[in-house]
């Protein structure tokens, strides 16, 4: 054996035949982490995040579908995104779509040298399956140039592995900054709008029309049609390497960076009453709360709650009053500060500390793309 041949033997066996190192851009790619919920209905109504996280709907579409994170997947994956339509459009509009989005900031981005003269190739790979046999498009956008490239994949009724390796674009760099700059699509159902002209896989171009073919399946076309997907993988390179799993805090650690729930009723111990933090009564009407985040957001957050009567409780002094809702008055990418001055009727100088007090309450920070 020659020594080259033997060194990567050792190497083989030391690594036990994977792969080293962070290869995977992609963010809760084996569907894993759902801070918001594991199950939406009416999805179609409106764009965002619903269940799993970083995965974003875009929907302009009279379908509706349910997404939930499912305890299903190939071999080695336990998680995936089910989608399964409950209400069909087969009268479709020209400008209508519904996508599976995946977003990314442009800092993530910079070692695919877009819009040089080196611009890597790069390679996605999902598992995937169906109700029946379908034909959907995966695609980038650069949504900072206007650019998009995209190529077909097939779904049968049992999970597949497809790989799709992307030319690297020349044209359009992307800036090294904390805002959305490309964006990753799985197009599930659209209208003329989108292909309604000619397209061609695997080519860069900045025309609407030629985004996808007239061979796409609509997941929307009958109320039978499902779509199962997990195991999402963006590397560079042309060679879809095995998937990178990583651990579920480490998952977790990475997707609250967009997302963090502080507290959830349900998530508590009796199923309601879920700690805040710690409160101080300003005046006799104001209640004042700093909090630190479990890391540095993306960008100064919003906050998110279930605004309701007595959703929240502030105890201080040997009683409490009932809070609807909070408002952010300071705010940092670590820090928040919050309050309330509607609600509370107490002592100026006490203290005290806020709780959720209904099964529904929320208090989560978002900073998503």
């Amino acid at each position: 054996m020659s020594k080259a041949a033997e060194l990567a033997k050792i190497g083989e066996v030391a690594t036990n035949s994977q792969i080293g190192g962070r290869r995977n851009i992609v963010i809760n790619g084996a569907m894993q982490v759902a801070q918001r919920a594991t199950s939406a209905t009416g999805v179609g109504a409106s764009n965002g995040y619903f269940t799993v996280d970083r995965m974003y709907m875009l929907a302009s579409t009279a379908g509706r579908l349910t997404m939930t994170q499912t305890a299903d997947g190939p071999s080695g994956f336990a998680n995936c995104i089910k989608l399964d339509c409950t209400t069909a459009d087969t009268s479709v509009a020209a400008g209508e779509y519904f996508v599976l989005a995946y977003h990314m900031e442009g800092q993530d981005l910079q070692q695919l040298k877009k819009g040089t003269s080196d611009a890597e190739t790069v390679t996605v790979s999902f598992y995937v399956k169906g109700n029946a046999s379908a034909t959907y498009t995966c695609e980038f956008r650069d949504v900072e140039n206007t650019r998009y490239s995209s190529q077909e994949f097939s779904v049968t009724t049992s999970w597949n592995r497809v790989s799709l390796t992307f030319d690297g674009d020349t044209v359009g760099a992307l800036s090294d900054d904390t805002t959305g700059r490309m964006y990753l699509y799985f197009w599930l159902h659209a209208g003329s709008t989108y292909a309604g002209g000619t397209h061609t896989s695997n080519a860069w171009h900045t025309t609407d029309a030629n985004r996808m073919s007239d061979s796409q399946t609509s997941i929307v076309d009958s109320t039978d049609r499902t779509f199962f997907i997990t195991g999402l993988q963006f590397e560079v390179g042309s060679v879809a390497t095995p998937f990178e799993h990583r651990s579920f805090g480490e998952e977790l650690a990475l997707a609250q960076r967009y997302y963090t729930v502080v507290a959830h009723g349900a998530a508590s111990q009796d199923g309601t009453s879920h700690p805040i933090s710690m409160g101080s009564q300003y005046g006799t009407d104001t209640l004042y709360s700093n909090l630190e985040l479990p890391c540095d957001m993306r960008t100064t957050p919003t906050l998110e709650i279930v605004s309701a009567t007595n959703y929240y409780t502030f105890f201080r002094n040997g009683g409490g009053d009932t809070v609807d809702d909070f408002t952010l008055t300071k705010w940092g990418t670590r820090v928040i500060e919050f309050y309330n001055n509607s609600d509370v009727s107490g002592t100026a100088g006490h203290s005290g500390f806020i709780r959720t007090a209904n099964s529904a309450a929320k208090f989560a920070l978002t900073a998503e793309l």
